[in-house]
């Protein structure tokens, strides 16, 4: 029931607009992983043209900023592209840039004018389209401790404020999927782009960091408002919500939501955005020191701390 009322307050504050394709040639069937079916049956550039033709649209809202407009599309295989759009100022922000030519593409399709881009950290499909979306005018920002980031012209840290149309974002240290990976958080907005930190219903992949990094990461955002909205950077929830069930099959609220999300996936939606205080509720990488069904079903001992814990879910899911 909590996670419920959480979703309609979701629902209310940020409703989504389905922006129909382009072209009625690109649709093609949407019900298979993550964004098109005929994705496995066609070479790699059909399926990202594909998912480029579905975007939504939410809303930011904070009386400093306003109303800012954040379009969410489909990038690559799996990825999820973000612009932020102050429409009285005519300023956009990307957060990452998985895919220029997706990015172009629904720039142009609003008649927006890219501004900023907001690196999370440095794999290529986060800050691939840097070099060619980086024109005249375009500030790059990025973690100072995350490797290159191309073209980043303002490196940021832990604690640093991002200044964007009227509305500043903390930046929150998330190491631990790369050292230096950062979050963008919107405190006025109740919103942040945590990119591969945290996901509906999981987190990235541990490749540089240690488990002490990586569940202190976790835990800063964990400690965010339950009405924090959080825009993570891939559609992996489906498969996310079938590892959680494993590890909290006892969990109302997880097989609630899991329905929920099955549900979504078969309409083709989207299951991007979710609430901070759904994922208190259902995610199992924010609930190991506080859920015993999951120390049990991960083998976690007596007396183990919320980094081993955390260790042995990560480690649970890598070979799931």
């Amino acid at each position: 029931m909590a996670a419920l009322l959480l979703m309609a307050t979701l629902l209310l504050r940020h409703t989504a607009s389905f922006t129909p394709p382009l072209r009625s040639a690109r649709r093609l069937s949407i019900l298979s992983s993550p964004f098109v079916a005929a994705a496995s049956h066609n070479p790699s550039n059909v399926a990202q043209c594909q998912t480029r033709s579905l975007s939504w649209s939410h809303k930011m809202t904070s009386a400093a900023a306003g109303s800012l407009e954040v379009a969410q599309f489909g990038c690559l295989s799996d990825n999820y592209g973000y612009l932020i759009h102050n429409p009285k100022t005519g300023e956009t922000a990307a957060v990452d840039t998985p895919d220029a030519a997706a990015y172009k593409e629904e720039l142009s399709k609003r008649g927006w004018t890219l501004t900023h881009i907001l690196n999370t950290h440095h794999h290529h499909d986060h800050v691939g389209g840097n070099a060619e979306l980086k024109a005249d005018g375009v500030k790059v920002y990025g973690p100072a401790a995350d490797g290159n980031i191309p073209g980043m012209d303002v490196p940021l840290k832990d604690g640093d404020s991002v200044s964007f149309s009227g509305a500043n974002a903390v930046v929150i240290d998330v190491g631990g999927h790369t050292l230096g990976h950062i979050a963008y958080y919107f405190p006025a907005e109740k919103t942040a782009f945590v990119g591969d930190s945290l996901f509906a219903l999981g987190c990235g992949r541990m490749f540089e960091g240690t488990p002490e990094q990586f569940w202190a990461s976790l835990q800063r955002l964990r400690d965010l408002p339950d009405d924090t909205t959080i825009y993570c950077a891939h559609e992996y929830t489906e498969s996310n919500a079938r590892f959680a069930l494993s590890v909290e099959p006892g969990n109302p609220d997880l097989v609630k939501r899991a329905e929920e999300i099955k549900a979504k996936r078969a309409r083709g939606e989207p299951t991007v955005p979710s609430l901070l205080g759904v994922e208190k509720l259902t995610n199992p990488f924010l609930r190991g020191d506080v859920s015993a069904e999951i120390r049990k079903n991960v083998g976690a001992s007596e007396g183990e701390d919320g980094a081993a814990i955390f260790h042995k879910i990560r480690l649970g899911k890598d070979n799931f």
